[in-house]
């Protein structure tokens, strides 16, 4: 019995350290584990907090160009009001041109129609004319008989007659 109590002595004490060494790799294990994560939690660290703080700026210049993009979109949209409200009062200031453009070329077709009627009655008128134009070719026709026959006469009394070339040496012309 003793050697009964022997080996279970020897079996309490071995349990005991096979138990301890088993503690001990567990605290090893769990050293390893919190270490593994403090290495890996600091690489996370390096990436993660310069990317939030990046991220946070491009946030703010993010927010800061929709702001002004906003503003300039509400100058704009003044700017076009006003425009259209000059652009609008011009437009109607040249609808009452046109209109106005409209009753002068009314009065100016008035005008030509009435001038028209003036021209037809300047018809009979124009056969008078060209009746005159007529009778003065006829009349220039018998002026220029007349000065041929004057010439005839001039020549037939001044140069071939005798009784007047006597008289001639007596005249000055």
């Amino acid at each position: 019995m003793v050697k009964k109590e022997a080996n279970s002595e020897e079996q309490v004490v071995a349990e005991g350290n096979a138990l301890e060494t088993s503690n001990n790799d567990e605290k090893y294990s769990m050293d390893r584990l919190s270490m593994a994560f403090e290495t890996s939690a600091r690489r996370w660290e390096l990436i993660v907090y310069p990317s939030l703080f990046a991220f946070i700026l491009l946030a703010a210049y993010g927010f800061y160009l929709i702001f002004s993009l906003a503003k300039d979109v509400h100058f704009l949209a003044l700017s076009v009001d006003s425009n259209m409200n000059i652009m609008s009062s011009n437009l109607q200031t040249m609808t009452d041109s046109v209109g106005q453009l409209s009753a002068n070329v009314r009065t100016m077709a008035v005008s030509v129609d009435s001038m028209a009627n003036d021209v037809r009655t300047l018809e009979p008128m124009m056969t008078s004319m060209e009746a005159m134009n007529e009778s003065m070719k006829t009349i220039t026709y018998s002026t220029s008989n007349m000065q041929h026959d004057m010439r005839a006469m001039n020549y037939n009394i001044n140069d071939v007659s005798r009784p007047m070339t006597m008289w001639n040496s007596f005249m000055p012309w």
